[in-house]
């Protein structure tokens, strides 16, 4: 049984373990340097929200969501962030993460969540289609990883 928590700082070796892996090995994030603990324990005191999922006492995943784009005019409007450790992956525990980050995100008052997906992450579309998120923006070539030019797809869900 796996159990979402909001992350503490403690957390940040275990989720820097998992997103660097997908920054080595993927275009599911066009970041393409690895996050030390200490950007990552940075990350978890900036954003808005930071959520860990648990399974056996390990962390396998995380999400968060931050500010969309800078300004007051863009205060309701989240991006936010999923990810997860290979082995549990099509588990449930994303549909669990996002639900949390979600009803944390409508009660603080936002009202629209974004997530931006690399259009080769062809789970990752799924998974927010699933979801509700619709597809509303298409930005071609936009990333570089692996020495090319992939595109981003935006997702939006109305709270």
């Amino acid at each position: 049984m796996s159990i979402i928590r909001p992350a503490v700082p403690r957390d940040a070796y275990a989720i820097a373990a998992i997103l660097n892996q997908i920054i080595r090995d993927t275009t599911v994030t066009f970041n393409s340097v690895e996050k030390t603990e200490a950007e990552v324990a940075a990350g978890i005191a900036e954003a808005d929200a930071y959520f860990v999922a648990e399974l056996d006492n390990a962390v396998v995943g995380y999400a968060s969501f931050g500010p969309f784009r800078q300004g007051i005019g863009y205060e309701a409007v989240k991006e936010h962030s999923i990810c997860l450790h290979p082995d549990v992956r099509v588990s449930g525990i994303g549909s669990k993460l996002l639900e949390n980050i979600e009803k944390s995100a409508k009660s603080m008052g936002v009202r629209n969540m974004v997530a931006g997906v690399s259009i080769e992450n062809d789970a990752g579309l799924k998974f927010h289609a699933k979801h509700g998120y619709e597809r509303v923006g298409h930005l071609p070539a936009i990333g570089q990883k692996f020495n090319r030019s992939i595109d981003l797809v935006l997702m939006q869900k109305t709270l």
